[in-house]
């Protein structure tokens, strides 16, 4: 395999990133100094604006994977990964009207406190624990893989890169808290769109213009965007991405911790939906980057491919590949896009450090010891970040030696888990077969012969019955089975065990979508609400105290809450829906 190394210039500006990131940390460590709360620390006293949390929202869920790995799929299999279009919006409105009004009136902070407020300590815990397990895996492949094929491309330290991550991120997080993460995270964003556009400028010079690495990419099939087949087998179509696609964003935006956490950080609920159309706004930018960068990539390698022609060795190095040839004799501006590469794994795992330590800190530091000093539960927070970062950083080092790269609801959740993990495992062990994937054909016309060897295709083991059906479901419903089989296994389960009154759920805890959809019927709008009592509970618009709601008492000793505490947190202002700084409030009178 063929390698180019970074020169002087690309190595300092891809530490400048490093130092600036680490910079922000120890700015809002020295000015944030006197506001000692775990409330300031984990959410930022509540008091963030939509213009910094948006660029956060982004940059955090469009990761190094997503650098590297859009425009690779988008060479193989053409552009219709652009359909995530409709996903993203799709994904944006439910969460900004369905999943943040409760979310924020009820003035929770890790968003699995929800669910002992709706069901019990059990399922709240359950969670939890699963979210803490993902999150870590998930973080440490996030730094692993992109530094690996950085690494067998441009030389790049593998090692080094993977430590200068984890310690970077782990000592802003620790610093500076949730606003060190956030205006981090904005930076971070800015470098990753600079990043992008400058290869598609070059690419577009390249390839003798855009509108030439357009007609390039139609005479290669490329742009045959929309396939309304409906067969869930296939890896890309409408119908996968449109529906598979909004599932599977859903779990992302609709009830991620380090969503939530940061649009609870809005000082108000109108900042915070402002902040996730804003952000979708960012999501469609980076989407199109990438698509176009996929374009103008088989434009430049039309007639040589370098993967199958053994000048790399797997298609997530195809991107960085692209970006040595074109800025083979431009130092700096290599060690630019590696520096928006790895801007995505910053802003992603300083987000997943900083979301882990706001759950654990929640749902089982604040259980045990319920009366920690403020001073106490700012340094347990920041222990907790520093924990999270090490034990992340570790992941990624064992990720290494891996391969490449209430009863209902509680039994709902480990059925939904499950089938999930059973049909993802499964399409690990027997990949689907091409007749579903449909790569696209690559040409090796034009490659210079060179003493490179190719390796033999891989010989299949005998396939079970189920690797050509189940096994080969598009990886993009993975997350609609796991979730219709959590709602259909926890629906049957309360039905064996006893189901729960509507009279007895708070209103503050469901969203009545139904009222929108039967707006010209009471009636029937009423029927859609399941026995809650949406008229004479505490309103969601208008909720000042939750005093006259009145749980029956098998309900509150079933929950483990008292009926004071379904109130909104202290500091909230029904009538304007925001927050007021309690923190703040407490610094001034001393």
């Amino acid at each position: 395999m063929e390698v180019k190394n970074f020169s002087a210039w690309d190595y300092v500006v891809f530490a400048a990133l490093f130092v600036i990131s680490s910079g922000i940390g120890v700015f809002f460590a020295i000015k944030e100094r006197k506001k000692a709360t775990s409330n300031e620390f984990l959410v930022g006293g509540r008091q963030m604006t939509c213009g910094p949390v948006a660029l956060s929202l982004t940059a955090s869920f469009m990761s190094a994977v997503t650098v590297l790995g859009t425009p690779a799929e988008v060479y193989r299999f053409g552009a219709s990964f652009i359909l995530f279009f409709i996903a993203y919006g799709l994904v944006i409105v439910f969460t900004s009207e369905l999943f943040l009004p409760v979310f924020y009136r009820s003035g929770i902070t890790s968003t699995y406190e929800y669910l002992q407020l709706r069901f019990n300590k059990s399922v709240r815990y359950a969670a939890t624990i699963i979210y803490i397990v993902q999150t870590i895996l998930y973080t440490g492949i996030v730094v692993y893989a992109p530094a690996l094929a950085l690494n067998q491309v441009t030389g790049f330290d593998l090692w080094g890169s993977v430590f200068a991550t984890g310690i970077v991120c782990t000592f802003y997080c620790t610093l500076g808290g949730l606003k060190a993460v956030v205006w981090t995270d904005a930076f971070q964003m800015i470098v990753m769109i600079v990043g992008f556009l400058t290869v598609l400028i070059q690419g577009s010079i390249k390839t003798n213009g855009f509108h030439n690495a357009l007609e390039h990419a139609g005479n290669g099939s490329r742009l045959q965007i929309v396939d309304f087949d409906a067969d869930p087998l296939r890896r890309h179509t409408f119908w996968t991405i449109a529906v598979g696609g909004t599932f599977t964003w859903l779990g992302i935006y609709g009830v991620n911790q380090s969503t939530i956490q940061r649009c609870i950080s809005c000082k108000t609920e109108k900042h915070a939906k402002l902040a996730l159309y804003f952000n979708l706004l960012g999501l469609w930018t980076i989407l199109l980057c990438a698509v176009f960068s996929g374009l103008i990539m088989y434009s430049y390698f039309k007639d040589c491919d370098p993967w199958t022609s053994g000048m790399i060795s797997a298609p997530d190095q195809l991107m960085p590949y692209f970006v040595m040839e074109l800025f083979d004799k431009m130092p700096g501006l290599p060690g630019l896009f590696v520096a928006c590469a790895f801007s995505g794994t910053l802003s992603t795992v300083a987000s997943g450090i900083n979301a882990l330590a706001t759950v654990t800190f929640e749902d089982f530091v604040k259980s045990c010891f319920p009366h920690l000093s403020d001073k106490l539960s700012t340094w347990t927070s920041k222990g907790l970040c520093l924990l999270f970062g090490v034990l992340c950083t570790s992941m990624a080092v064992a990720a290494s030696f891996m391969g490449s790269v209430v009863q209902g609801a509680l039994g709902g959740l480990l059925t939904g888990i499950t089938v999930s993990a059973w049909v993802t495992i499964g399409a690990f062990v027997y990949p689907a077969p091409e007749s579903k994937t449909r790569p696209l054909p690559l040409s090796m016309e034009k490659c210079v012969p060179t003493n490179l060897t190719t390796s033999a295709p891989s010989v299949l083991p005998n396939r079970p019955e189920l690797a050509d059906t189940w096994y080969s479901l598009s990886y993009l419903y993975y997350s609609a089975v796991g979730c219709i089989t959590c709602i259909l296994a926890g629906l049957l389960i309360s039905l064996v065990t006893g189901l729960q009154r509507g009279e007895a759920v708070n209103p503050l805890l469901i969203r009545p979508v139904s009222n929108l959809f039967c707006f010209w019927s009471e009636k029937y709008k009423t029927l859609c609400w399941c026995g809650v009592r949406h008229d004479q509970g505490p309103q969601q618009d208008n909720l000042e105290s939750s005093s006259d709601w009145k749980l029956p008492a098998e309900s509150v000793l079933q929950n483990g809450f008292r009926r004071e505490s379904l109130a909104h947190a202290p500091g909230y202002n029904p009538k304007d829906k925001s927050y007021e700084n309690t923190a703040l409030e407490k610094t001034t009178q001393f």
